[in-house]
């Protein structure tokens, strides 16, 4: 069982561009390159709010298990 990320998905869905939301969020584009891609370990609960904040979406969106 691994966490899959879908932000690429919903940014596409709602036509956000990776720079807009990277200001948006506070973050830098190399680092929501990194999320994008489930490189990453770990996310801040305040980010992944923001994130859902700007995408008007819920992190089960976001994230999902896959078995």
């Amino acid at each position: 069982m691994r966490i899959v990320v879908k932000l690429g998905v919903v940014m596409a869905d709602r036509n956000v561009k990776s720079k807009d939301l990277a200001v948006q969020v506070g973050i830098t584009e190399a680092n929501l390159s990194l999320l994008k891609q489930g490189k990453v370990k770990g996310v801040r609960f305040e980010t992944l709010e923001k994130i859902c904040a700007v995408l008007d979406c819920e992190p089960g969106d976001i994230l999902k298990i896959e078995r």
